[in-house]
Formats: C-alpha cells, structure tokens, sequence
C-alpha cells in the first residue's frame, strides 16, 4: 500500500504525486500537523491553508476515503504511521522553501531507516527547476529554456476504489473504547487528531478547491482575453476584483489548485481567440512563467529571502527609520497610492500588483529602508505570501535582485497618474480623500501643504519629500554600484 503524504497541496485534482501514488496502488493519504513549519505562515494565510484542508478531507470522504490526520514531526509520525498500516511506499510532493526541504530530506531518511522506500514528484512549478541552467541574464533566456521542456497535462484525480478507507479493520483493527463485540473502527482512532481551525482578524476568500476552479472559471469566461489591456487598470480591479486580474494567488500560495490546470486551462482558451484575444491570454501565461522563474531562482538560491541575491562593490546604506516603516504599514506616509495599497494588504490580506511594486520601492528606495523589513511583513500579513514570488519580487524591487535595469525606482505620483487618473483605487481605501478631486489627488505629494491642509485635514502629511527622496535613493545606490 502506498502512503501519500499532503503537504502544501491540498487537493486531488492535479495532484503530481497523489496521481503517481495511485498509479502504483492503493493509497491512504495522509497530512501532518507540523507546529514548527505552520508557524512559519502568518495567522491569515495559516488559517485559510487549514481551510484548504478541511476541505480536503471533505473531498476524500466524498470519494469514500478519509484524509487520516496526525500531529507532531512527519519524520516521526510517518514512519511510526507506515509500521502501524503495513506501508510499502510514502510518496510526496517536492518543495523549495529551505524548511521545506530539509523536512523532505529528514522524512525520506527516517523513511529508509525503517526500511521503507520513498519517492517525490515535482507538484509545485510546470518545469523541475533542476532540469534547467544554474542562473539566467534576463527572462527572456529563461523563458527559452523553460519553453523547451514539455509540460505535463493535468494529472486525473484518483479514482475512489484507488483510495484506502482509513476507518476500515483492515488499516486501523477495533476501537479498542468501542462496545464489546463491536468490529468497527472509531473515525477519531482512524483518522487521527482534527485539523486545527484558527482565526483570522479579516475575512479570508473561500478555502479549497471548488472555489478556485470557480474563480478560474469566471476569469477564464470574462477576464483573460482582455487582460494584458486591463491588468494595472486600478479602476477596474476596484469594479471587477476577479475580472481585471484572476486573483488565485492565495488559491496557487496554498496550492488548492494545480498549476497545471491553470495553465492548461488559459492555453485551452487560445484555440477560438482571435489575434488581439491571443495577446491577451498570451500575456497571462507569460505571467505564470514569471513565477516559475522565481521558483528556479529559489531552487539556486535557498538564502532569497535573507541574502542579496546581487552582490554589489559597496554596501546598500539602508536607513534605521522605525517611525517611517510604522508609517509605512499603517498606510499613513501623504503619498495616496503608496498608503491605498498598504490598506488594502491590511483590510483584505492581498494587495493588487502594481500598488505592490510601488509600496515596495517606496520603502527601499524613497525611504531606504532594507527590503527585509517589508518583505517580513508582507509574509504576516498576506493570505496569498509565496516564500519564492514575495522575496524575489522585494529583492527585484530593492535593486538586488535580478532585475536587468540596475536601480530601477516607481514615482508613486506618476504611478497614480498613470494607472488610477480617477483616484477610483485610492478613494475605495483611503477615505480621507474621497471628497478631493481625482487630479488632486494624484498630484497630492506634490502640492502646497495649506492645500493638502484645506482639503483633507485628517490625512497625513508626506513623510518625505518627493524630490529629495529620489534623489537621495539614486544618490544611494549608485555608491553601492561603485557609479560615485
């Protein structure tokens, strides 16, 4: 009998490893409450993982089978689980996160020892990230070579007869609190301890997988063939939350869906699109393939989320500015944008991706404060945190990463100007400026302070100069890169 062991892929569907355990045999799946890697997530993103996984185990009592559910170490709990149910095979899903990893090495050591043999799938990115070179220049030479690889369909979810009942005699043998002469098994002695439940302080999306197929479905239906012409047009991501983006990133974060079935899907709606339909869902593609960077620059890299992925001459001279970073995560710095995007990451656990980049540079670079600080609080506070995508993406930001251009700065005023001209963005997050006129609003930095006074007595004055801050960022940074 084969043991699957759930990780960060709470599903059936398109489920690598599970689909090759079945393969192989009967399977009992199984996940383990590990205290010391879920305390790693931040209290929204742990409770709604958890979510996935009540949903989970609704899934595999739909198919007739259990999800049996212990607590502890795996490399322990595993091996003790394998003797005790006469497993011949444990197989799991490959991870990158550091953590992650080495919680894989230690299973599939304490795995041998008892002399039980293991195997591992790669789950969470279309291409394995060792089948591809070391480090890449740009994404267009990653892109090339990531291209060349086949990608594998979605994997079928198991059929039930293929699913062990965890509550049989077979596996588990008579509750021994049971009543005399009874020969059936107790669920809680089958099935092991219940899936913790914690709390949230907002309201999480809907865990599991029907509701991702279900938001996928309706961005698929009314939002990808127009994407790349709507997807940083901040009005609509206000009108159309799910339409203007897909909005799976906690759903692909917590692994309730396959990447294989979203790319799969997007790519099944090229066959009827016409020319300008084809760039738009081209584009969303192209965006998967972006995350499969990160996660290859992570495979290379262990240390992205400590380290600087760029080694530079001379030290980045970050600021210790602990009242301008408070500022920062109340969403309370006088830029509008920059304080609309901090609210929504406060009131919804998620922040749109362009609002993201620009409340990320104005930390590292209009406040020169070290991308960690941000990227440590973004990993607390997001349901949808991506220990690959959140640490590449603040280290691309912060000018040293892999960003080809080599201090890269976003004006949050020309941002505004830009991508939310009717101030629709900073007006649904930022209610001190809901009566200022729209232009005012994007050229708020910028005007007289007895104006800004006038007009919205209640909203914070910018922390920084505009100007200024720029120039000392440029200044900055170009004597890292030896430039001065």
């Amino acid at each position: 009998m084969q043991l699957f062991w759930h990780r960060r892929d709470p599903r059936t569907r398109d489920n690598a490893g599970l689909a090759a355990a079945a393969r192989a045999g009967t399977v009992l799946p199984v996940f383990v409450v590990d205290d010391d890697l879920l305390a790693t997530l931040g209290a929204r993103q742990r409770a709604f993982y958890l979510g996935c996984v009540s949903r989970l185990r609704a899934r595999y009592r739909d198919l007739g089978s259990d999800l049996v559910v212990r607590g502890g170490d795996p490399g322990t709990v595993l091996p003790d689980l394998a003797a005790e149910c006469g497993i011949d095979r444990v197989v799991y899903n490959e991870h990158y996160r550091p953590a992650r990893r080495e919680r894989g090495r230690a299973v599939t050591e304490a795995l041998a020892a008892a002399g039980v043999e293991t195997a591992s799938r790669t789950d969470l990115v279309l291409v394995d990230p060792g089948r591809l070179a070391d480090a890449y220049p740009d994404h267009g030479a990653f892109r090339d070579d990531w291209d060349a690889v086949p990608k594998a369909e979605p994997y079928p979810e198991p059929e039930p007869d293929a699913l062990a009942d965890p509550r049989s005699d077979a596996l588990t043998g008579p509750d021994p609190d049971a009543s005399a002469g009874s020969a059936e098994a107790s669920p809680a002695t089958a099935t092991g301890v219940d899936i913790p439940a914690p709390s949230a302080d907002i309201g999480l999306p809907e865990p599991g997988y029907e509701a991702a197929r279900g938001r996928l479905d309706r961005f698929l239906d009314r939002g990808i063939r127009s994407y790349a012409d709507t997807r940083d047009d901040l009005a609509r991501a206000v009108e159309a939350p799910g339409l203007a983006v897909s909005r799976l990133s906690p759903y692909l974060a917590a692994g309730a869906i396959g990447i294989r079935e979203v790319w799969s899907a997007a790519g099944d709606c090229l066959g009827d699109a016409s020319g300008d339909e084809r760039r738009n869902i081209e584009k969303y593609r192209d965006e998967l393939t972006w995350r499969e960077q990160l996660y290859h620059l992570l495979y290379r890299a262990p240390d992205l989320a400590e380290t600087n992925y760029k080694t530079l001459p001379n030290a980045i001279a970050w600021r210790e500015d602990d009242a301008a970073f408070a500022a920062w995560t109340r969403g309370e710095t006088g830029y509008p944008l920059v304080d609309a995007g901090m609210r929504q990451l406060e009131a919804e656990g998620y922040v749109h991706n362009r609002p993201r980049q620009v409340v990320a540079s104005f930390l590292t670079k209009h406040l020169l404060i070290d991308w960690r600080r941000g990227a440590r609080h973004f990993a607390a506070r997001l349901v949808d945190h991506d220990h690959a995508a959140n640490h590449g993406m603040w280290q691309w930001i912060a000018s040293t990463g892999t960003d080809s251009v080599d201090v890269r700065i976003f004006d949050p005023v020309s941002q505004a100007a830009k991508y939310d001209p009717d101030a629709r963005f900073v007006k649904a997050y930022v209610p001190e400026l809901r009566d200022v006129p729209a232009d005012t609003v994007v050229d708020w930095p910028t005007l007289p302070a007895a104006e800004r006074a006038s007009l919205a007595p209640e909203y914070p004055e910018p922390i920084v100069d505009r100007d200024a801050a720029y120039e000392r960022a440029k200044r900055v940074f170009e004597e890292a890169l030896g430039k001065r």
